[in-house]
């Protein structure tokens, strides 16, 4: 006798603004049982609404984000895959913890405002991080809304950068990340030739809600293509100080279970940092997304 296994049964949660800038929390969702497509979709539209959803409470395994993290597209890896968790290659561990001497993570991600992989031909569709052990005092992600910074940017500014593509580099301030902190590794050639420089738009336009978005970031972007290198250095000084003015930011202050999911495509986000005696611990998935145009 064969068994067919019962569809996923529809869960009861509630989906809450967290502020006026961006920022939902799901409420009420179990993320260990099979999730219903009509639950997916209302999670997509949500994602597409509030650009960074917060899934409260979320106790599961790494297998299990994975997995959830595949429903919304192929996964990508770090290029510091020294860094990747064992037993799941896709999983990037982000702590300052150290053991036996040596990091089990980055221990230093996000300490610059960013998009993740936007020095990829397809940078990321979006991120998930999960909580599994958070400092008593700091550790807050701040999140930027890029369709608020470009839909209030400057006459002057837009006229600047509309058409205009700038180069991204991960190796921009690599350097810098290491004269600050130790651990830190060396990149091997392999890696180095792994992030080659790549030119993409300065606006985007998200390719499911159709909203042009600001794409440029302090911590990859290098450089506006076409333009002598103190007038490209000043306007991206002055985009990078737009698009995160405190009217588009929404501060997360992490809880246990957190699992946070931003999208790439239409936000930046920036580590607040934490004292280093306390230890943080997150796992990070990362969806590929589209070439931008």
């Amino acid at each position: 006798m064969t068994l067919v296994a019962s569809p996923p049964v529809q869960q009861d949660f509630l989906i809450r603004p967290l502020s006026s800038a961006l920022g939902a929390e799901v409420v009420g969702l179990d993320l260990t049982r099979p999730l219903a497509d009509s639950d997916f979709a209302r999670l997509h539209r949500a994602h597409l609404e509030h650009h960074v959803l917060v899934f409260r409470d979320q106790r599961i395994t790494p297998a299990q984000q994975v997995a959830f993290s595949e429903r919304w597209g192929p996964l990508q890896r770090h290029v510091l895959h020294q860094f990747a968790l064992p037993e799941q290659p896709a999983v990037l561990i982000v702590s300052n913890i150290l053991e036996d001497g040596k990091p089990i993570g980055l221990g230093d991600a996000g300490v610059f405002w960013h998009s993740d992989l936007s020095y990829k031909e397809k940078p990321s569709l979006g991120s998930f991080l999960h909580a599994q052990e958070l400092p008593a005092d700091g550790g807050d992600t701040l999140f930027a809304n890029q369709h608020s910074a470009w839909d209030e940017l400057p006459a002057d500014l837009r006229q600047a950068v509309q058409g205009r593509r700038a180069e991204h580099s991960y190796l921009k301030v690599y350097g810098e990340l290491q004269r600050r902190n130790p651990w830190r590794p060396d990149l091997s050639p392999a890696q180095i030739a792994a992030v080659p420089t790549v030119s993409q738009p300065i606006v985007r336009t998200h390719p499911e809600n159709g909203r042009q978005a600001l794409f440029v970031s302090e911590h990859f972007t290098t450089r506006i293509e076409g333009l002598p290198d103190d007038e490209s250095e000043a306007l991206l000084q002055a985009l990078y100080a737009h698009s995160t003015q405190e009217r588009y930011v929404y501060r997360h202050r992490w809880q246990a279970g957190d699992m946070v999911f931003w999208d790439n495509r239409s936000v930046l986000h920036l580590a607040a940092g934490c004292p280093p005696e306390q230890r943080r611990r997150l796992y990070r998935t990362t969806i590929e997304g589209d070439v931008p145009v």
